[in-house]
């Protein structure tokens, strides 16, 4: 059964600025994103201060460093620590097998809406959910985003506790939330005290002939998706 949750607090509108704005700020940062800067600062003034304000600090944070030292940080925070990956099935799953079905709701989300993925990127990185809601299906990319909540929430947190500069960018993405229900507070300190799964047996494909054919081989054989490092490009 599907799970209802509240509307949106913010219109229509102000929920694209918030998250393309906070897809281009978690992205790896490089030259492209120093060019947007200005345009992400415009969409912040547009926002209520609270959250106009998270984003316009971590705009200043990338443009008042040098870029090497940018890349550094990002790399040492999302890529190494599990607490601070970009990877929302991952909160819950880690890297055990029930996390490729867990992919495959994702893919199939975006494929209905005909939200096409580079096959160099997985489809539950926050930046790709964050782009799909904002650009093509708010309220089916909100329903993601919710229903991985307690994952969401323990990033907050983490990036909170190390003071990172990304931190506000995911206080801005919560604030368009609803409140964290009961359950969820549940899974948050669940997941705080225990950390995401870590049984090391890798994933299984988690796109089979059988549920997309259009990506199979010749032979009928599963392809395996590589897992990516940073996003790429979306069609």
């Amino acid at each position: 059964m599907t799970r209802k949750y509240p509307k949106a607090a913010l219109p229509p509108d102000q929920l694209l600025l918030v998250w393309q704005s906070a897809s281009l700020l978690l992205d790896y940062p490089d030259e492209g994103l120093l060019a947007r800067a200005g345009v992400v600062r415009e969409a912040a003034d547009r926002l209520p201060e609270e959250i106009g304000a998270s984003l316009r600090a971590v705009v200043d944070h990338l443009e008042a460093r040098p870029l090497a030292d940018v890349q550094a940080d990002y790399v040492e925070t999302f890529d190494t620590r599990r607490r601070c990956n970009l990877f929302l099935t991952y909160f819950a799953h880690g890297d055990t097998r029930k996390r490729g079905m867990a992919l495959l709701r994702f893919k199939q989300t975006y494929l209905r809406s005909g939200f096409v993925l580079d096959e160099a990127e997985l489809p539950d990185h926050l930046c790709v959910v964050l782009e799909y809601a904002a650009t093509v299906d708010q309220e089916l990319g909100r329903r993601l985003i919710l229903d991985h909540r307690a994952g969401l929430e323990l990033l907050r947190l983490s990036l909170r506790d190390r003071r990172s500069p990304w931190a506000p960018v995911v206080d801005a993405v919560c604030a368009t939330l609803p409140p964290l229900r009961g359950d969820e507070m549940a899974a948050v300190r669940r997941l705080a005290a225990e950390g995401p799964p870590d049984e090391e047996v890798g994933l299984d494909p988690y796109v089979t002939a059988e549920l997309d054919p259009a990506i199979a081989n010749a032979t009928g054989r599963q392809e395996l998706l590589p897992m990516p490092t940073m996003p790429g490009a979306r069609a």
